[in-house]
């Protein structure tokens, strides 16, 4: 079995030798970086299978490295989890916006930190690739793909997550804690606007008009459901 890589940024070299010991402890491999270029030649060197982002470094800072990571092809499918002593929920939706899947706050319990990492990673059973349909819309389990009228749609791993869980239950009204639970693989009390912001990000992705959706409906006082179309 292929050792899943974690690269670990973060100014602060106390916290990276914590993170460390404890992801390594967890059975992962541990990159590091202390300050954003390294951490973006690292990326594009390494390819890490997710990375632990501090918002705040010197030169390069996680904002900015985030930006360039969901732009970037090579890097675009590559979870981030946010790190930061930033606590204003505006804050948390601005980074998941930008296309951040996680965001943990200062100061953290590094166990609970381990347990994203693996929500974010747990590895799906083996299967053959299954093609899920609504109208125009298709996704690709075996390959990660969403298509829109043939386009390939450019979501990160949280967006495709939510959108899976929708489109095999398509017509069921999901409440906003059940699509965090199922899409997200963790619990997020309180921040219930994280999903809000993740489904408008889809929501640009995917639909014809997101003033106007085709496929994600808001049930309000409830949650999300995707729209059946033949």
């Amino acid at each position: 079995m292929v050792t899943q890589r974690i690269l670990v940024v973060d100014d602060d070299r106390e916290v990276v030798r914590l993170m460390r010991a404890y992801l390594e402890q967890a059975g992962y491999e541990v990159l590091v970086a202390y300050e954003g270029e390294t951490a973006v030649h690292t990326l594009r060197r390494e390819k890490p299978d997710l990375i632990l982002l501090d918002l705040m470094l010197p030169g390069m800072d996680g904002w900015q490295i985030t930006r360039l990571m969901r732009s970037d092809t090579a890097l675009a499918a590559i979870p981030i989890i946010m790190l930061t002593a930033r606590v204003e929920d505006t804050d948390k939706i601005v980074g998941l916006e930008m296309g951040a899947d996680d965001y943990v706050t200062k100061p953290y319990n590094p166990r609970e930190v381990v347990a994203r990492v693996r929500a974010r990673l747990r590895a799906p059973g083996v299967q053959e690739p299954q093609m899920l349909r609504a109208g125009e819309l298709e996704m690709d389990l075996g390959r990660r793909e969403v298509r829109v009228k043939g386009d390939l749609a450019d979501l990160t791993p949280t967006e495709f997550n939510l959108l899976r869980v929708l489109m095999e239950q398509a017509g069921y009204v999901f409440t906003r804690a059940e699509l965090i639970r199922k899409g997200l693989g963790t619990d997020y009390e309180g921040l219930e606007r994280t999903l809000d912001s993740h489904m408008r990000n889809l929501r640009r992705k995917i639909e014809p008009d997101p003033r106007d959706p085709t496929y994600i409906q808001t049930v309000y006082g409830v949650g999300y459901r995707l729209e059946i179309r033949k």
